[in-house]
This record gives C-alpha cells, sequence and structure tokens, in this order.
C-alpha cells in the first residue's frame, strides 16, 4: 500500500487547526471583536503575537474568530452544491434522454458565465448579505457537481448490478440512490472538497468587496478589506488573513486531489 505524502499529512493538520478556531472560537477568543481605541494599531508585541489593527483589536483573535464566517459558509456552498449536483447528475445519468439534454444545456450556461462576477452583480444588485452570498454560489458551483456525477452515472449505469437491480423491478429511485450512488460517492466527496476551496476564496473575495458579511464582522475577506491601509503600520494585520486563505484553500485542493488519485487508483485495480 503506497504511504500517504507528507504534504497530505500538513493539509489535513492545517484543516483541523481551521475546523477547531471554527468550531471553538467563542470559547478561545470571547472578546475578539471588543476594541481598544487607546492602543490603535500596533506591530506584533507582548500579549499581541500579531500585533492589533487600527481599532486595537488583537490581529490574532480577529484571525481565530474570522474561522467562524469563512468555513462554514464555503462548507454550506459545497454541501449545497453537491446535494443539488447529485441529484441532477443522478438523474441526468441514469434516465439520458430529455433529462440528460436538459441538464446539461443548464451546466454549459452556468460553465459560460464568470462565477465570482456573476455573484458580484447579484449581491450588489440586492444589496449583498452573508446568506445571499451562500445562495448565489450554490447555483453557481452544482453544475459541476452534476457534470461529475453525470459521467460517473454513465460509467456505472450499464454495469451487470444495475441491469439485475432492474429486473427485479426495483424502483428507479432505490437503483440511484442505493445502488449507483454508494459506488460514485468518493468521486462525488472529493469534488466536493475542491469546490470547498474555490467557494472559500470566493465568500473571502465578496466579504473583502463588502458584499459578504457586515462590516465589523471577524471574517478573514472582511478583515483583509480593512486592514488594507494598514499594510506599512502593521502588515500582519493584512498579511495574516490572505495567508489564511490560502493555505487553507491550499490545503483543500492538495486533500481533494489525493481523494482523487485514491479513487482513480482503486478504479483501475478493479
Amino acid at each position: 500500500m503506497k504511504r500517504t505524502p507528507i504534504s497530505v499529512w500538513a493539509a489535513l493538520a492545517v484543516l483541523a487547526a481551521v475546523t477547531a478556531a471554527a468550531a471553538f472560537a467563542p470559547w478561545l477568543v470571547p472578546g475578539a471583536t471588543d476594541q481598544d481605541l487607546m492602543t490603535g494599531i500596533t506591530g506584533p508585541g507582548p500579549g499581541h503575537p500579531l500585533g492589533t489593527d487600527d481599532l486595537g483589536r488583537d490581529v490574532l483573535d480577529l484571525l481565530i474568530a474570522g474561522a467562524r464566517t469563512a468555513v462554514p459558509g464555503a462548507f454550506a456552498v459545497a454541501a449545497g452544491s453537491m446535494l443539488i449536483g447529485n441529484l441532477i447528475g443522478l438523474t441526468a445519468g441514469y434516465f439520458g434522454g430529455w433529462a440528460d439534454t436538459l441538464a446539461m444545456r443548464w451546466a454549459d450556461l452556468m460553465f459560460s458565465l464568470p462565477a465570482l462576477l456573476v455573484a458580484i452583480v447579484v449581491a450588489g444588485v440586492l444589496g449583498g448579505g452573508y446568506g445571499l452570498a451562500i445562495a448565489v454560489l450554490v447555483v453557481l458551483f452544482a453544475p459541476t457537481d452534476t457534470r461529475v456525477v453525470r459521467g460517473a452515472v454513465l460509467e456505472q449505469r450499464h454495469r451487470p448490478y444495475i441491469e439485475a437491480a432492474v429486473l427485479k423491478n426495483l424502483s428507479a429511485w432505490r437503483i440511484m440512490t442505493r445502488h449507483i450512488w454508494p459506488n460514485i460517492a468518493s468521486v462525488a466527496l472529493a469534488n466536493a472538497f475542491l469546490n470547498f476551496a474555490y467557494a472559500l476564496v470566493s465568500l473571502s473575495s465578496l466579504s473583502f468587496l463588502g458584499l459578504g458579511v457586515a462590516a465589523g464582522s471577524p471574517d478573514w475577506g472582511r478583515t483583509l478589506a480593512d486592514n488594507r491601509t494598514q499594510l506599512l503600520a502593521n502588515p500582519w494585520a493584512v498579511i495574516a488573513p490572505g495567508l489564511a486563505v490560502i493555505a487553507t484553500a491550499a490545503a483543500l485542493n492538495i486533500v481533494g486531489d489525493w481523494l482523487h488519485e485514491r479513487v482513480d487508483r482503486r478504479g483501475r485495480a478493479r
């Protein structure tokens, strides 16, 4: 058995740390947004490892608290697009015909649109907001899952175990959900990791532009936007949230690629 690369273990460690921050931030940094105008912006020092921003807020505390919006929001986008994409992809791949044609034309239309630009336009017209940003990205990311799942279903559709299930007069829904989906779940999960990374970057970008979380909220994209003018006074106020987004997205991509490789290797072994 091939050993797991060190890069994968490092990526898993990053994801574990970010997940812990998102889950326990209220207890780890209960006063992350507390302001101290007397302190103002300072560089790294005792009590403030990454310094403070112009409102006297601890940058490290904001970084930990920011995981509370950055990670769950991206997870919601990945999970929502996975659910929609899996349902449409299963239906299109299993039934074919007009269902397949309609699903693929919808996917082609969505792929022809620049997802982040569309999200910026929609959020800007409707007034922005964290929930709206998530909903828009779910719709825009779902076609990727649809195509991946449809392709996997087409590969499984005419296998003997499916033909046997049809001969037993099992319903199409049961065949799709109880027989086909378990055999393609690993592919769908690997793709969800990649969508997770793209969603994280996209949500941070929207927050940076003021179309995501509300002003003053601890969020990596928002913190980066709020402190971009303080780069010379305390560079870590800008570098830290940027590195958090990059490191988390890179870790998700590494784990997603690793899952894809394991799936492909397993398929070739069969």
